[in-house]
């Protein structure tokens, strides 16, 4: 079965002492994914948070600009958005999707999606740490390693591709729900692919609202914070947040929860494990017993 490792404590350091837990280096030069935070969110993890881990693996903190109306549409707001968010002040920032064409990625066994077009810039890199907040999606019902590498890793263009469900000239915002979650696990498992293993997933279970944090006016959290988890394996490391909220006794998973299953969300992990993208079993070890 696939390592989940796990923390409760959720300090920054931790970020790092979870990482070392993989044993696993990331080489050459690494692409950390990461989400910037739409203006007005409050949820989105902070650049002070994470600069430990960034810096340990000589990280450049990567990007793409969104499908929707907002401070993070254009290269020009989002590069302005990173400034106030202080990501340049502590890394370089690359955003992948500043100029084209997009890199496109072939989903031959895709369910719903057969191609996923990526920001270019990917391709100057040799290894990736994604980087997650896990919380609740109006959308994709949760997010967390697997929404960093779709929606998270596509182009503006390519993001307007996964939510039309292959379609992107269509009303995107109102696909099939099914079809688009789909398309989600199919677009995840292509970027995870993409790097031959040389890619691993930290999730920090932290702030955990029901919105995402590309939402200006997201939910105030409805959980306590819960802890950090590591693993080379994005459907068993979305698949153990899963599990850790259904089995959490805070009441305020019932929020998440309703979200979750309104939206179909688990049908992301069972798609990208049907793609090959990893598995749902896993063996979770909490180094602060060992």
């Amino acid at each position: 079965m696939e390592k989940v490792y796990f923390t409760k404590d959720v300090r920054k350091d931790s970020l790092v002492n979870i990482y070392k837990a993989l044993n696993k280096e990331l080489l050459g030069k690494v692409a950390v994914k990461l989400h910037s935070g739409e203006k007005g969110n409050k949820n989105y993890l902070r650049p002070s948070y994470v600069e430990e881990l960034v810096n340990y693996v000589h990280g450049t903190v990567v990007e793409c600009n969104t499908a929707y109306p907002g401070a993070r549409n254009t290269t020009e707001k989002h590069r302005h958005l990173m400034d106030e968010h202080e990501w340049t002040k502590y890394f370089d920032v690359d955003i992948m999707d500043s100029e084209g064409p997009d890199l496109v990625l072939e989903i031959p066994n895709g369910k719903q999606i057969k191609k996923n077009f990526v920001g270019k810039h990917i391709a100057n890199y040799d290894s990736m740490l994604v980087l997650s907040h896990f919380k609740g999606h109006a959308m994709g019902g949760f997010g967390g390693a697997l929404k960093q590498l779709s929606i998270g890793c596509a182009s503006s263009y390519g993001k307007a591709y996964i939510h039309g469900a292959g379609n992107p000239d269509e009303n995107r915002f109102k696909t099939d729900q099914l079809s688009f979650v789909t398309a989600m696990g199919d677009a995840a498992s292509s970027v995870h692919k993409y790097f031959k293993g040389n890619i691993v997933y930290i999730t920090a279970m932290v702030n955990i609202s029901i919105d995402c944090d590309c939402d200006g006016n997201a939910s105030a959290p409805c959980m306590q914070d819960i802890g950090l988890l590591a693993s080379t394996d994005p459907v068993a490391i979305d698949q153990a947040c899963i599990d850790i909220i259904y089995n959490s006794t805070d009441p305020g998973k019932n929020k998440l929860i309703k979200r979750i299953e309104e939206k179909l969300g688990i049908n992301i992990i069972k798609v990208a494990e049907e793609d090959g993208a990893g598995s749902r079993q896993y063996e979770l070890i909490d180094i602060d017993k060992n």
